[in-house]
């Protein structure tokens, strides 16, 4: 199986077959970033790292709290040459220091946004090497 990743200093490549890892049950191509974030709960906020995008949701690592699984979160994200953006979703699952939401709306902005994310971590990736 080929995981599709944008590689560079923001990002990593990765091919990965079902003899190297476990088979991924996730349905939708993920790129792994580096992007500073902020993020609401509505009463607390905090800051961490877009560890990962998808169309369907994102990862978020080294975070100053982790909201409990449930709770809708409003993300800052930060990358450059794009301006800001912002992603609605709910916590899905912690990590160790971060933890997964699921957007609340999965729509074709929301694709079209992941699909500028992954243009610029490729566009950036290529360039370093």
């Amino acid at each position: 199986m080929l995981k599709r990743r944008a590689i560079g200093s923001d990002t990593q490549a990765v091919n990965s077959t079902p003899h190297s890892s476990p088979p991924n049950k996730r349905k939708e191509l993920r790129f792994e970033t580096h992007f500073d974030a902020l993020y609401s709960t509505g009463a607390r906020e905090g800051a961490g790292r877009l560890v990962n995008i998808s169309y369907s949701g994102a990862l978020l690592e080294g975070v100053s709290l982790r909201p409990e699984p449930g709770t809708s979160v409003r993300l800052y994200v930060f990358v450059q040459p794009v301006l800001p953006f912002e992603l609605v979703g709910h916590v899905v699952r912690l990590t160790e220091d971060g933890f997964a939401i699921q957007y609340d709306v999965a729509d074709g902005e929301m694709r079209r946004l992941v699909d500028e994310v992954a243009a610029v971590v490729s566009t950036f990736g290529a360039a370093a090497r």
